[in-house]
């Protein structure tokens, strides 16, 4: 199935994207075909699951959550290791298919799908330490003359739900360690991009992942529901927007859950920044993938001595990035995911300059694709302030003191990522500690990501934290075994 997908791919016709369930590929039902929001032409179709199809995912998981759980974690790891050469040895294909499918340029699609052998990489690694502990019971009087072990069990049936803005990586993630767990996944595709989680379940299949580890299905809101809950599902692993995980959260009822919602991330610049740096930095992740990433750069907070020379810094490389056709390499900024998404942001853009604020750059819209916009100046309540943009589209500001703009900053219903520009180590410390969010990046902006690093957010920004490691301590359940009568502490 991968050389399929990947030989559509390559010859840029219109990439199948079929189910596989129970074992097998299935194109039954009726297609649904993905038009490319840039290219105006369909690039893959795909098949939402049925009733039917979906009581047979459910059944098989039963016969999967057993035959995973039995692999030693060795073999777990080696097709982990194989799923990453792969991953490295396709880059080129499957970033093409999601310029295609995405609008996203196809060399933020190479950077993902590097991603995605580090991913696979770090979960094989993850699955090798999968082990327990010995308790020290004998520490208190009623554990003397016995002892105790933990060991972490695989949680069972785990469902991951995918977003389409990295429709690789993110799949990698939940997937990868999910299996370096043990458990079976049904994985519900994101149906923006269809083929490339296709490509991406043929991928591991490749690297000898069994049938009985991973489902995948197609389908709207409703697949997802259905998937949701399922009484055979475990854990359920979420990104998306905070009113898709309360409603994720509504259909699972009591299991357990990783919710990673989105942002409206915060850089603070403070007076003793580099300047030039952060204007380089912050454009260059304010921008790519049209913005359409829960940390990108949203709101930049300057302190005012330099806000108008940072403006003219951040406009100047903000011009500096070439707009254009996601296939071609020099291409910086393709399009957003759909026509829709972009007229929202030139919405956004309107009600804000109208309101006061200055467009210094960008803000075009041509269908899908909307010109790199930096608005300064808007008002504190502008919906490109509150709200997630997820666009290409940065917000300006300015501010006086670090006590102020961190009491902004922490005012957003959101907190997941915050980036911050400054020399002074104090200055770390106190935003480290006083930032209501769950990661900070400093001389960075705050989109940046380690796949190995723990990453998620607090307040509507979701809870879990998204890494390999901290994600196979949600993919288990911790075991615990005693033996009364057997000490090896000494009996008394």
């Amino acid at each position: 199935m991968l050389t399929d997908v990947l030989d559509q791919a390559r010859a840029d016709s219109i990439t199948e994207a079929p189910a596989y369930v129970a074992g097998q590929w299935t194109t039954e039902g009726s297609p649904v075909e993905r038009v490319g929001p840039y290219l105006r032409e369909a690039v893959s179709r795909s098949y939402p699951a049925s009733a039917g199809q979906l009581a047979a995912a459910r059944e098989f998981t039963r016969t999967g959550a057993r035959a995973v759980a039995a692999l030693a974690p060795a073999t777990r790891a080696a097709v982990l290791a194989r799923a990453s050469a792969l991953a490295t040895g396709h880059r080129a294909e499957v970033a093409r298919l999601i310029a295609r499918e995405l609008g996203k340029p196809v060399k933020d699609g190479l950077g993902e799908m590097d991603r995605v052998a580090d991913t696979f990489a770090v979960c094989a690694a993850e699955a090798r330490q999968l082990g327990g502990e010995t308790l020290p019971v004998a520490g208190w009087a009623r554990g003397v003359g016995n002892t105790a072990f933990t060991y972490r069990a695989p949680a069972g049936v785990a469902l991951a739900i995918t977003p389409f803005n990295a429709p690789a990586n993110l799949l990698a993630h939940k997937l990868g360690a999910s299996f370096a767990a043990g458990n079976t996944t049904l994985v519900k595709a994101p149906p923006q991009a269809p083929a490339t989680t296709t490509a991406m379940i043929a991928l591991v299949l490749e690297a000898g992942m069994p049938p009985e580890a991973v489902q995948l299905l197609h389908g709207d809101g409703g697949v997802g529901a259905a998937l949701c809950a399922a009484p055979e599902v475990s854990v359920i692993s979420f990104t998306g927007s905070p009113e898709t995980g309360a409603a994720v959260a509504r259909a699972a009822g009591a299991k357990r859950l990783v919710l990673e919602l989105g942002g409206n991330a915060a850089t603070i610049v403070c007076a003793d920044a580099d300047l030039p740096h952060a204007a380089r930095i912050c454009a260059r992740t304010g921008y790519s993938n049209s913005g359409q990433s829960c940390i990108s750069v949203q709101r930049v907070y300057v302190q005012r001595s330099r806000f108008e020379e940072f403006v003219e810094l951040f406009r100047t490389e903000v011009a500096g990035l070439t707009v254009g056709d996601p296939l071609d390499p020099a291409t910086d900024v393709g399009s957003m995911v759909d026509d829709q998404a972009a007229a929202r942001v030139e919405k956004w853009i309107t009600q804000a300059t109208t309101s006061g604020a200055r467009l210094v750059a960008g803000g075009e819209r041509d269908g899908a694709t909307l010109r790199p916009a930096v608005v300064a100046d808007p008002p504190a309540d502008a919906t490109l302030v509150t709200d997630e943009v997820f666009g290409a589209l940065v917000a300006v500001l300015p501010y006086d003191d670090l006590t102020d703009v961190i009491e902004t900053c922490n005012s957003s219903r959101y907190g997941l990522q915050a980036g911050l520009f400054t020399q002074d180590l104090a200055t770390v410390f106190r935003a480290w500690r006083d930032l209501q969010v769950g990661g900070l990046i400093v001389n960075g902006s705050s989109n940046y990501r380690l796949d190995h690093v723990p990453f998620g957010g607090v307040k509507d920004s979701g809870f879990g934290r998204e890494a390999p490691a901290q994600m196979i301590d949600d993919y288990t359940v911790v075991k615990t075994l005693i033996l009364r009568g057997l000490s090896i502490w000494g009996q008394g």
